[in-house]
């Protein structure tokens, strides 16, 4: 087990007697307030709040029009004091860190573009202000931040470096004469793109630049800059123009900046983590230049956490809205010549929503841990290199699983709705525009899970300091099946078909919360020790060497780190269900819980078979016994979507708000009515039927010819 498994996840609670009972009663009431969290309260201010139409989203307006319309509910948001928990108390705010980003969140129900142009506005710009800058900062700039007298950009990706922040082109070179920086972008690809607020609203930005002095380059600095005058126009030096329109989140006037000569006041550097005195000499409380870098990225997390947070709520609509219409909805009479099927009924549509379901459940409750996590960081109560660094992996592992989900979720519901689904007024296409875009900004996906996997391997190579590396990642590669079935006890889950023939059993084994968890966390520590021994040596090797030995494992990077953070869903979700004490509602979340890690084991069996985890035998009671738990949780299905919380108001989607069951009502009636009439048709195939029936009885009974018998003579 990695050190990191086990900093960042707390021990599965042990668990409880659970009676396995088909009629177990579901309490959407108690399972609601256990996915509220630790910051409920602020959450139902937020919902209601997301849930009037002043802030909803109008489809078909054009990107001018929902430009316009956004900027101004910025301002609404401000009159609502919806957008200031974070800021220090001295300045109106409420240093509730953990209370913003979950009452931030709830926005995208409202409209994602909003959501995104307040997370620009607050959670990037003003909160580069208030954690890179210090005191005279936050005096001269907060308050107009915060009231949007100051409307701001977040200048930090450029054309040609996304998800590198390192290797950005943008200089800042101080020179002491003056006491000013002077600010370049030297090449087109150094122009800042992608930018919020940079087209038409931005009137300053903070701007990410390698900070230059005396001869010697810093790294990446944050500058505060002024962008347009009182009239909307650029400074001098300073230009622009708008991205245009996008696949969505077209309420945000993105747009490219570029800076030639422009001069920047000393005073003007966000100096928390670095300094230049008026004759350029600098100063840095952290020494490190790799260490400085990292720690002010770090306090800009919360864009991370916020986007994993968002993207949970996004599954919640579209699961709500899906398996509120596949409750009503009707399709084929397969079981009856009077009635048709409800399409949830079908197992089909079961496997294509509830699995879902049980993965935004896992991703609900651990977004909460990754929400007192981020909490405890920013208000100081836990706030180590330790904590950060777990924070940082934490975003980092968590948005790009939740991001795609939503993603996936949206599609999938879309087509189980069929073309109802399609329809801009059910909203799931709208939001899958909008949320597309979550899956590669702030932070490319695959570039994040990449850097979970190298956390995961220096936490490893940590571990075994002192110990000879390639002997023990050798030895953890090929004898890493038998040690870990002899620790966990999964000897057992292999051996009850091979012992015994019993495929009852063995779908038992499969049901017990410690053989999930042995099995999800072998597979991680396998692989982590599989990549040590692929990888070992590569700090030995010359530069060019060590990349394309670290390239030619990328993928199993990616992947290592997908099942490191699957594994931490699932720890999330059983530690929250086991805080649950009515015991129906207990039960259906530990059958949700059994659904989302059988479906991880089912998804990853060939990884399973392959390293001799599970037998082939045993490997082939887990569908059907997947399928058997999709038949236990149909029942409660609406229940479970009716405790995300989310109303009408919230969902506004004209298929889950009881007009389809209307409509099927009407058609059963009016059906009911026409068999019930004297001059009713028949069908077809209704009259052949009795046709070929009496002609059946016809031959029956036909009189025969009798047969000619002799009479017996009397003698």
């Amino acid at each position: 087990m990695t050190q990191t498994a086990a900093a960042l996840r707390r021990e599965v609670p042990a668990a409880g007697t659970i009676t396995d009972n088909d009629a177990a009663v579901l309490d959407p009431a108690v399972l609601g307030e256990l996915l509220l969290g630790k910051w409920a309260s602020v959450r139902r201010t937020a919902r209601e709040l997301a849930g009037r139409p002043e802030v909803h989203k109008i489809e078909g307006l054009t990107s001018a029009e929902h430009r316009s319309r956004c900027f101004d509910q910025l301002h609404y948001l401000v009159k609502n004091q919806a957008v200031h928990r974070a800021f220090p108390t001295s300045l109106g705010g409420h240093d509730d860190h953990g209370g913003n980003v979950a009452g931030f969140e709830e926005l995208v129900v409202a409209d994602p573009s909003l959501q995104i142009k307040a997370g620009v506005q607050w959670g990037l710009f003003g909160a580069a202000v208030l954690h890179l800058g210090t005191e005279e900062h936050h005096e001269a700039w907060l308050p107009g931040i915060m009231n949007m007298e100051i409307p701001g950009c977040f200048a930090m990706t450029e054309t040609g470096h996304g998800s590198d922040v390192a290797s950005i082109a943008t200089t800042a070179v101080y020179s002491p004469e003056d006491e000013s920086f002077t600010l370049n972008t030297p090449f087109r690809a150094a122009w800042k793109d992608y930018i919020g607020n940079a087209a038409v609203d931005g009137r300053a930005a903070v701007v990410f630049a390698q900070l230059i002095t005396l001869g010697v380059n810093h790294g990446v600095h944050a500058f505060y800059v002024e962008l347009r005058d009182a009239d909307g126009a650029f400074l001098p030096g300073i230009g622009g123009e708008d991205d245009g329109l996008k696949g969505g989140l077209n309420g945000i006037d993105n747009g490219r900046l570029h800076f030639e000569n422009v001069r920047v006041p000393r005073t003007h550097l966000l100096n928390r983590y670095g300094s230049v005195a008026p004759d350029g000499t600098y100063s840095s409380p952290i020494a490190s230049p790799g260490r400085r870098f990292f720690t002010m990225l770090g306090t800009l997390v919360q864009g991370r956490v916020s986007l994993d947070g968002a993207a949970v709520a996004v599954s919640k609509l579209a699961l709500k809205t899906a398996i509120t219409y596949a409750s009503e909805r009707r399709q084929f009479n397969a079981s009856s010549d009077l009635s048709e099927e409800v399409i949830l009924d079908y197992q089909r549509h079961q496997r294509r929503l509830l699995p879902r379901l049980a993965a935004t459940y896992a991703a609900s409750f651990a977004h909460e841990e990754l929400l007192e996590k981020f909490d405890g960081v920013f208000s100081g109560t836990s706030d180590t290199d330790a904590d950060r660094q777990d924070l940082e992996t934490l975003a980092a592992a968590y948005k790009p699983l939740s991001t795609w989900l939503a993603l996936d979720t949206l599609q999938e519901c879309r087509e189980a709705c069929g073309g109802a689904g399609f329809l801009t007024e059910n909203r799931f296409t709208s939001l899958r525009a909008d949320m597309d875009v979550y899956a590669t900004f702030e932070g490319d996906n695959n570039v994040l899970l990449q850097l979970v996997a190298k956390r995961l391997l220096t936490d490893y190579a940590r571990e075994f300091k002192g110990m000879d590396f390639g002997v023990l990642a050798r030895y953890a590669v090929s004898q890493a099946a038998g040690r870990t079935v002899h620790r966990s006890g999964l000897r057992r889950v292999v051996q009850t078909v091979v012992d015994t023939g019993s495929e009852k059993k063995s779908a038992i084994a499969l049901r017990d919360e410690a053989t999930q968890h042995g099995l999800l966390s072998d597979r991680v520590g396998t692989m982590v020790a599989e990549l040590a021994g692929a990888l070992r040596g590569a700090g030995t090797l010359p530069q060019a060497k060590a990349a394309a030995l670290f390239n030619e494992h990328q993928h199993e990077l990616i992947e290592t780190a997908r099942a490191h953070a699957e594994l931490l869903q699932w720890e999330a979700f059983t530690a929250a269900l086991h805080r649950v004490e009515e015991p129906g509602t207990r039960q259906v979340l530990t059958w949700l819980r059994d659904l989302f890690g059988l479906c991880l084991l089912e998804r990853n069996l060939a990884w399973y078979l392959m390293n001799g985890r599970l037998s082939s035998q045993r490997a082939r009671t887990l569908t059907p016994y997947i399928n058997r738990l999709l038949a236990k949780l149909r029942p409660h299905a609406l229940d479970l979507v009716e405790a995300f919380g989310y109303g009408p108001e919230h969902l506004r989607a004209a298929i889950a708000t009881g007009a389809e069951k209307q409509r099927q009502d009407e058609a059963d009636a009016h059906a009911r009515a026409v068999r019930a009439s004297s001059g009713s048709p028949i069908e077809e195939k209704t009259l052949l039927a009795r046709q070929a029936e009496q002609a059946k009885t016809r031959g029956k009974s036909s009189p025969r010819k009798a047969r000619q018998v002799p009479e017996k003579s009397s003698a």
